[in-house]
């Protein structure tokens, strides 16, 4: 497996369809947390935007909420939390894929997946994929046959928390730990609650607060084995 971090010049990506062209006259950058499915003919992901101008309150969204979807190809979207300080909306969408994106997902054959980091603004995009690397080849070998020029920035074999001396995550530990910080649960102030988060993925405040706890329980005894082997007891790193 391997990770892929490209940077493309947005401009380059509107002009296949990939951004609407008029994004960026509302919007200064957007930021993609998580993408929690990917089929051809859609996405669903979990998307920090920020806006230009103050955000609009509930009431214009709703008002709103058909120009919004006809205008950048939105089955649905949420507004999971706004933060006005910093004029940013984090964002629960599900959204139509263009055909250059359908192709690659196609090309895929769901053996990559966009993680981060993925950013865009209005003049650079840095996006990244995590799969097979036979499979990123041939979606890179595609892009440079259909003349979109990018940049390799970094390329690795080592998943961030790859480590085989610790009992693994499940998948489900994995995608409530990058939700939670994602949104920011272990920023110091807490920019989301417990109580909050929780209604982001279906389970109960305890349900989700017992799951979290075990995943970090995890993830501090696969940083003790490889850090500080001498201090865990055989019990304790089981």
């Amino acid at each position: 497996m391997q990770t892929v971090t490209l940077e493309f010049r947005t401009e380059d990506l509107v002009l296949i369809g990939l951004v609407p062209a008029e994004f960026f006259e509302t919007y200064e950058e957007l930021e993609l947390l998580e993408t929690l499915r990917l089929e051809r003919g859609w996405r669903l992901q979990l998307v920090r935007l920020r806006r230009r101008g103050p955000l609009r309150s509930d009431a214009d969204l709703e008002r709103e909420s058909r120009r919004i979807r006809r205008t950048y190809g939105l089955d649905s979207f949420e507004v999971v939390e706004r933060r006005p300080r910093t004029r940013d909306y984090i964002l629960l969408v599900r959204q139509r894929n263009p055909a250059s994106l359908r192709a690659l997902v196609s090309l895929s054959a769901g053996r990559i997946s966009p993680t981060a980091p993925f950013r865009m603004t209005p003049e650079t995009t840095i996006a990244s994929f995590h799969g097979e690397e036979r499979t990123l080849r041939r979606v890179l070998s595609r892009l440079r046959k259909e003349e979109v020029p990018f940049r390799v920035v970094r390329a690795s074999k080592r998943p961030v928390l790859a480590d085989a001396t610790a009992t693994p995550l499940t998948p489900k530990q994995r995608d409530v730990l990058a939700r939670a910080w994602a949104l920011g649960f272990f920023a110091v102030p807490r920019r989301i609650t417990l109580t909050r988060l929780a209604k982001t993925t279906g389970q109960s405040p305890p349900a989700l607060g017992k799951m979290l706890r075990r995943a970090e329980g995890h993830l501090v005894t696969r940083y003790l084995a490889v850090e500080l082997p001498g201090v865990l007891s055989p019990e304790e790193g089981t």
